[in-house]
C-alpha cells in the first residue's frame, strides 16, 4: 500500500463551507419561483426571466472569473472574494430574516 499525503486543513475547511454555500443557495434558489407566484403574483414568464437572468449572470462570471484566475496565477484571492460576495448577498437579499443594509451579522 502506497503512502499519500494527507490532505491539509485548509482544503477541508474550504470544501465544508462551500458544501454549506451551495446548500444554503440551493434552498433558496428551490423556493425562490414559489415565492415569486405566491407572494409577488409574478408570471412564469417573469420567473423565467428571473432565473434565465441569473443563470447567465453566474456563467458569465464564472468564465471571466477562470480568465482572471489564470491570468494572476493566484485563485485565493478570487475564492475569498466569491465567498465574500456570497456573503454579502445575503445579508441584502430580500427575505424577511435579513436586515436592510449589508452591515456583518451582530
Amino acid at each position: 500500500m502506497t503512502h499519500r499525503p494527507r490532505i491539509p486543513a485548509a482544503v477541508w475547511a474550504l470544501g465544508f463551507v462551500s458544501l454549506l454555500m451551495d446548500v444554503s443557495s440551493e434552498l433558496v434558489h428551490s423556493l425562490l419561483p414559489v415565492f415569486l407566484v405566491t407572494a409577488l403574483g409574478a408570471s412564469a414568464l417573469v420567473v423565467g426571466l428571473i432565473e434565465g437572468a441569473a443563470e447567465a449572470t453566474a456563467l458569465i462570471v464564472k468564465v471571466f472569473s477562470g480568465v482572471l484566475s489564470d491570468y494572476w496565477g493566484r485563485r485565493k484571492p478570487l475564492a475569498v472574494l466569491g465567498y465574500a460576495s456570497a456573503r454579502c448577498q445575503s445579508r441584502c437579499s430580500p427575505w424577511p430574516p435579513a436586515r436592510a443594509s449589508c452591515s456583518p451579522p451582530g
